[in-house]
Formats: C-alpha cells, structure tokens, sequence
C-alpha cells in the first residue's frame, strides 16, 4: 500500500548540507502495523513528516495506494491529508467547541459530505470503538480514555488509507499510554487499519506487529514480531536498541 523509495532528504545551503534520510526504502502492507525507532537525530519524524507530506523529499518516490504523493501539486495536499491520511496526536487535538460527534465528522463536513452520510458514518465508527453513548458530549465531559477513542475514530472516519502517529503515547502516563496502545492495536486487529508509528519507546514499539530501526538516516535493522507475545518481542527491541550504539537513554 505504501512504497518509500530510496528517499533521501537534506537541510541547509550548499555549504552546510545536513543529510537527514539517505536512500530509505521499505514497504507497507495493508493492515499493517509498524513501529520506528531511532536516537534523537536519526531520521524518524523527518521520516513521518515526508510521508505525511508535511515535508518534501529531496530524491527518491512515495507512493500510496500507487500514486506518487511526492508530486502532488500544492493545492492538492490539503486535500490528500484530508482523505488519506488520518492522525493520531499525543494531546488528541479534539475542538472543545464541537461535540464529540462533530468532532468526529469534521474531516467528512470539510470534504463536503452529506449530513446524513456524516451521521452514518461517524455512529458506524464509534459503535466499533465503544463510543457511541457520549456522541453528544463536549471534550471537557468525557474521560481521557474515550478522548483517545474519539481521536482515532476522526483518524479513521473518512476511511483515510494510512495512520500516522508521531510519539503518541510522549505526553502520557503509563494508564494512559497502555489504553492508547490497546485502541491502535484494535484499530489494526479489528477495523483494518494500516498505522504507521514513529516512537523512542520500546514498550509502545512492542505492540506493533514490524519495527524498522533508523541510524544517522537509514535503516539499520528490522524485526518482525511473527507469533511471539509481546513481552518477548519487547525484549528482543531492546537488544537492538542496545546495538544502535551512542546513549541508549535516547531510544528507551
């Protein structure tokens, strides 16, 4: 589903060139679920942010769903993000103003759907995340838990092909970071979502079903969890990480 491409980006002028991605390639297969873990520096967000088209590539293809999101015109990105693309944020990001329901709709009222199909289709969703009883709440009634629910049902209600998450669960307690992984892992499981993860931390990276290791912007190593549980598979992220060298408190 998504292609990257021996992609490779660069900061700065002629005279101070920092290579942040050097000839990175790697597959997505639909429903999949995978992590990337790097130090600080070592490419992982610069990563997400080229595939979310927040940044521009400087070589190389990406390509979703078979078309080359690294030539979309400007004006069509926002469009893109919109419909492709759903996000998960560590603060949820829900609109206080809105109710759950509207906040949940949002991306289907901006791409000008009917009202009915908005309904439809956001019951549809919170009915398979749990939700459906606080549809008519405001963020500042509900729990933390069902604001991470409703965050990755509007990630997931225009029927986005691919979700990013940049460090979800940085800004969480440990509760709280278990329930959000517990959501994206039903997400994947039982509603088909293909997650793409950025994360430093071992334990979130654990749930994820491949992880990709970046070093000094390429990929240094790859695990893939197969039929071992997840504390097994947690342990074995760890052994990498403690190969990846330099201050191992920057992955973990």
């Amino acid at each position: 589903m998504l292609q990257v491409k021996n992609i490779e980006k660069y900061y700065g002028s002629k005279n101070n060139v920092t290579k942040a991605l050097d000839r990175v390639s790697f597959d997505v297969e639909r429903e999949e679920f995978i992590a990337i873990m790097g130090a600080s520096g070592s490419g992982k967000t610069t990563l997400l942010n080229c595939i979310s088209t927040i940044d521009t590539i400087s070589a190389g293809d990406i390509l979703l769903d078979g078309e080359k999101i690294s030539e979309l015109p400007a004006g069509e990105l926002a469009r893109f993000r919109r419909e492709r693309l759903g996000f998960v944020f560590q603060d949820f990001n829900l609109l206080d103003t809105l109710t759950v329901e509207e906040n949940i709709g949002l991306a289907l009222s901006l791409n000008h759907a009917d009202a009915a199909g908005v309904k439809g289709r956001v019951r549809e969703i919170a009915g398979k995340l749990g939700i459906t009883d606080i549809l008519g709440k405001f963020p500042y009634q509900i729990s933390g838990g069902q604001k991470q629910r409703a965050a990755c049902a509007r990630a997931m209600v225009a029927g986005q092909s691919l979700l990013l998450a940049d460090e979800p669960t940085g800004a969480l307690d440990s509760k709280a970071s278990k329930n959000l992984l517990e959501i994206m892992t039903q997400m994947n499981r039982d509603l088909g979502a293909t997650i793409l993860m950025v994360t430093h931390d071992a334990y979130s990276a654990s749930y994820a079903k491949r992880v990709l290791f970046l070093k000094d912007g390429r990929i240094f190593n790859e695990l893939l969890r197969g039929e071992r549980p997840r504390p097994a598979f947690y342990h074995e992220i760890l052994d990498v990480l403690a190969t990846l060298g330099g201050d191992i408190s920057d992955v973990i």
